[in-house]
């Protein structure tokens, strides 16, 4: 008895390779934003008290500087609410600055695959993918920092901007520092104690 196998073509074996790609693409890019962009609440949403909100600039580093205003706040207010995002820029960056991310991770997927994108429209494959293929890890690593490096300059907004109950009582955009923390606490008592009497007054530490 004669056992014959069933040979895969060539250019099926590559678009196995190429939907293998886009599906680590897209589980990659989804744990990416979900780090950077959704932080959970420092207190059960479940408990009523004053909400405060930060928004922050994830890629300047501004997450360390979250968490530790989020625990002196915490600790001096214990039934308060604390959560923190990334602060998206206005206008067309932030979707520049994912779309790039997407086309790199797609274009770090082939690499690794040995994919030719250029047979799929009909194109002669460059000398420079070649490159790119036979020099993998230098490669990707090249295109993974050049790539961070403008998407990082796309959405570096410097921001650091903080909520009370939805109102704003400090933004680094228009102060250009982060504040103190005994003048955060000074800003969230004046805000604390308008808010219980006949009428809701906020006090801010923007300048007018």
């Amino acid at each position: 008895m004669r056992v014959t196998y069933k040979m895969f073509p060539h250019s099926q074996i590559n678009s196995f390779r190429l939907l293998a790609a886009i599906s680590v693409l897209i589980l990659f890019y989804f744990v990416q934003q979900t780090d950077a962009d959704d932080l959970p609440p420092s207190k059960l949403s479940q408990n009523v008290g004053p909400h405060m909100k930060i928004l922050y600039c994830y890629s300047c580093g501004y997450r360390k500087a979250y968490e530790e205003y989020s625990h002196i706040v915490q600790d001096r207010y214990p039934y308060m609410i604390i959560d923190g995002k990334n602060y998206d820029p206005p206008g067309v960056n932030m979707f520049l600055s994912r779309l790039i991310g997407l086309i790199k991770m797609a274009i770090i997927c082939c690499i690794l695959g040995g994919i030719n994108i250029f047979q799929y429209i009909n194109q002669p494959q460059p000398s420079w993918w070649s490159w790119c293929v036979e020099n993998k890890i230098y490669a990707c690593m090249m295109l993974f920092f050049l790539c961070n490096i403008v998407e990082g300059q796309l959405i570096h907004s410097g921001a650091f901007e903080i909520f009370l109950n939805d109102l704003p009582i400090w933004s680094k955009l228009e102060t250009g520092r982060l504040p103190q923390p005994a003048e955060l606490f000074n800003i969230i008592e004046s805000n604390l104690q308008f808010s219980k009497g006949p009428t809701v007054e906020f006090n801010t530490g923007l300048p007018n």
